[in-house]
């Protein structure tokens, strides 16, 4: 193979992965910088979701969704669904939902990657809040 052929394919590869939302992202606190949990996102068949596979306040690790009004009514948030349905738009996934497992609301979302951090976007009509996660 010609060397400057391996070299684009291998820079077209990395920048491939570099715009992949899957794995673990650590979810942080606005207010404080704390680390508050880590979200699991999987995608599958072009449909991205995701759940809390850990929470850092050990005390909160048999909490429930109390103020879920939807199917997560009492169900741990420790393994919680709280991104569903996020669809791939050129650098964006939307057309999603991410719940706030805090108060049980459930907001539109939009997601996107910058410079290696996940934006995150839960929005009402224009109003809306963007948190950033680390891998």
């Amino acid at each position: 193979m010609n060397p400057i052929t391996l070299l684009l394919c291998l820079l077209f590869t990395t920048a491939s992965f570099a715009q992949d939302i899957s794995g673990r992202w650590t979810t942080i606190d606005d207010n404080t910088g704390a680390k508050r949990s880590v979200v699991e996102i999987t995608v599958t068949n072009g449909i991205a979701t995701g759940h809390i596979v850990d929470i850092h306040d050990k005390t909160k690790l048999e909490k429930v969704c109390e103020k879920c009004s939807d199917d997560r009514k009492g169900q741990r948030i420790l393994g919680l669904p709280i991104i569903r349905n996020m669809q791939k738009d050129g650098d964006e996934w939307e057309d999603g939902t991410i719940l706030d497992p805090e108060n049980g609301k459930v907001y539109d979302c939009k997601m996107w990657l910058e410079d290696g951090k996940l934006m995150v976007r839960g929005y009402v009509a224009f109003f809306y809040r963007t948190q950033v996660w680390v891998r």
